[in-house]
C-alpha cells in the first residue's frame, strides 16, 4: 500500500463536500478502472496508428490469430459480435495487405477460410507485445501475488456485471 496520492484521490477530495455520503472507496476503485481503461485505449490507438493498423484490421487479426492463425469468416464475425458482410470487407482488404490468404476449408469444401499469413502475423503480433509492454509497466507495480488477488478481485465484480439487472 502507498501513501502517495494519485489523481483519484483529489477527485474524491473535490466530491466529498459536495456528496458527503459518498462511498469513498467505490469512487476510488471506478474511477481509477476509467483512468486506467482510458490509458490503455489511448496506447492501443497510439501503437496501432504506428503499425499503420486501423483498429478494425487489428482487431481482426486478432480474432484470426485467437483461433490459431485459420478460422471461418462466420466464426470470426461471432467472435467479434459483427456481421458476416463486415467480415468479407475487413478480409478483402487484409488480404490486399498480405496479411491474410483465403483457402479452402479442411471440413467443408464448399466453404473458404482465412489464414493469417506470416506478415498479417506479424504486424498482430508486433502491435499486440507493445500493448502487453505497457501492461506489464503498468501492472509491475504489484508483487505477482497482488496480481492474482487483483485478477481475482475484478473476476468477482464481471461476474456480476454479466448478470441481468433486476428490473424494478
Amino acid at each position: 500500500m502507498t501513501d502517495t496520492p494519485d489523481a483519484v484521490d483529489r477527485h474524491v477530495e473535490r466530491w466529498l463536500p459536495v456528496v458527503p455520503d459518498l462511498d469513498v472507496d467505490v469512487e476510488g476503485a471506478v474511477t481509477r478502472m476509467i483512468h486506467l481503461t482510458r490509458h490503455l485505449r489511448a496506447v492501443k490507438e497510439r501503437v496501432l496508428a504506428d503499425f499503420d493498423l486501423p483498429p478494425h484490421e487489428y482487431d481482426t487479426l486478432h480474432a484470426l490469430a485467437g483461433r490459431r492463425g485459420r478460422a471461418a469468416p462466420s466464426d470470426l464475425a461471432s467472435d467479434m459480435s459483427v456481421a458476416p458482410a463486415s467480415i468479407t470487407a475487413r478480409v478483402d482488404t487484409l488480404l490486399r495487405r498480405g496479411f491474410v490468404r483465403r483457402i479452402p476449408s479442411t471440413v467443408d469444401r464448399r466453404r473458404v477460410d482465412v489464414e493469417l499469413t506470416d506478415e498479417g502475423e506479424a504486424a498482430w503480433r508486433g502491435a499486440m507485445e507493445v500493448q502487453g509492454a505497457e501492461e506489464h509497466r503498468l501492472l509491475g507495480a504489484l508483487t505477482p501475488a497482488e496480481r492474482r488477488v487483483l485478477s481475482d478481485l475484478l473476476r468477482r465484480v464481471l461476474l456480476v456485471s454479466e448478470q441481468p439487472v433486476d428490473a424494478p
